[in-house]
Formats: structure tokens, sequence, C-alpha cells
């Protein structure tokens, strides 16, 4: 069975972008007539005949258009803590991209052990993934944000009312916290924050309940961000389909 290739083209210029262009010619030797298929990262899938390949350039004409259905119902949100080593954040951002989510936040924490980021980095991963998992929509990537900037931002202040999202804080500290997996609702837009391999301190964890993030636990095993944020991510997926 012949594997199909994807290429991105968000703006469908009728131009591969030019990272796409020296792929599809140098390296898998794509010529004038042959069909290629692409993906606009918002729902649809194109069929395409290349019209003219150079070192440079790849053009080309679309000759089918495929939207798409979501594979899943609700909005699946994850918002972690940048890891100290970046392959670990890369890591996390590839498999999650294959198991399927809509946005990720990262978050600058008191314990925080990296307090930047390369976010275009990030999104060429995420783009890869996409393609080889064969998704038709591209994940949104923000910027590296303050944790308090998050909450606001994402929470309901005190004495507010909106179950429309679900919003969930995972931590470590003493007392008892339902299991995510145990709270999820199915079919419903969900937030779960993750924090640094310090965990988040005792008072971002209280001004998340301020702000309407549940406490819950991700089980008795003490788990790395990456395993974590991977572990919220399949849960979050596995309420949505």
């Amino acid at each position: 069975m012949k594997e199909v290739r994807f290429f991105y083209d968000p703006v469908l210029s009728g131009s591969l972008p030019e990272e796409e262009a020296k792929h599809a010619v140098r390296v898998l030797r794509l010529n004038e007539g042959d069909e290629i298929n692409l993906m606009d990262g918002c729902g649809t899938f194109y069929k395409a005949e290349i019209t003219t390949a150079s070192n440079h350039h790849c053009l080309y004409k679309i000759i089918e258009e495929e939207k798409q259905s979501r594979a899943w119902k609700g909005h699946i949100h994850l918002a972690v803590a940048p890891t100290k080593l970046n392959d670990r954040i890369e890591w996390l951002a590839e498999k999650a991209t294959e198991i399927g989510w809509d946005r990720v936040s990262f978050l600058n924490c008191r314990f925080s052990e990296r307090k930047t980021i390369k976010i275009e980095r990030i999104e060429k991963i995420v783009v890869s993934a996409t393609k080889q998992s064969h998704k038709a929509w591209i994940p949104c990537v923000d910027e590296l944000v303050s944790f308090e900037e998050f909450v606001m931002q994402f929470g309901l202040p005190e004495g507010t009312y909106d179950d429309s999202v679900q919003r969930f804080i995972c931590h470590c500290h003493e007392g008892d916290k339902p299991h995510l997996q145990n709270m999820l609702k199915k079919g419903k837009d969900a937030i779960v924050m993750i924090g640094p391999e310090g965990d988040f301190s005792i008072e971002e964890v209280a001004l998340a309940e301020q702000y309407g993030f549940k406490p819950v636990t991700l089980g008795a095993s003490r788990l790395r961000t990456e395993t974590a944020a991977l572990v919220a991510v399949h849960l979050m997926q596995l309420e949505q389909t």
C-alpha cells in the first residue's frame, strides 16, 4: 500500500512553501504531473497535481477538495510548564499531536525550570506530527505566559458560573483529589493544567481554585511533567471521541 504524504500550505497559493517544495522536489523527486495531497490545517484536505517542479519552486493546481469531519467533539486544551530539557517538551508536542489536541499553552510558574521556549520550533514539530498522523486541523501553540495571566484569562472569577468548559489543575500536594478520568464529561471542552517538576506552589493552586479550576490527580505514581501532560491529553481525548 502506497504511503500517503501530506504537504502543508495554509494559504493554498498554488505554490508550496519553500521547505515543503524542497522536500517534494529534492527528497521525494516529484515531477510535473505527479499527484500530491495537501492540507490547509483548518479542516480540509486537497488532491493536487504538480504543474512546475524546480529546485526552488513546486507549483500545483487543486483537482479535488475533501472537507473533513472532526475526530472528537470537545475542545482539548493543555496548559503545561516547559521542561528543563527542550527535547522533552518537543517529544510531548509531537506525541500529543499524534493523539489529538486543539491547543497548548505554556506556563511560567513559580518553580519553573525553564523561563523561555522556542515557539517556532514547537510549531514546526506540531505541523510535522499533524501531517504524519493525517489530522486535518493544526493545533494552536500559544506563547509562554505567567501562571497568573493564564488563570485569569481562562478561568472564572469567583462568584461566576459557566459549565461550558471543564477546568482542572493537576498537582501533588496532600489532600484527597478525584482522578481526572472520573471528572471529565464526555464531549465537553476541557482545560488541564500541568505544573513543572517542582509542582505548582500552594499559592498557585489556591489562585487556580479561586478561578474555577478543580484540583485532580493522575494516580498514585509521581510522573514527570511531559508524562503527566501526555496522560492528561490522552484522558481528555478518550472522553471526546
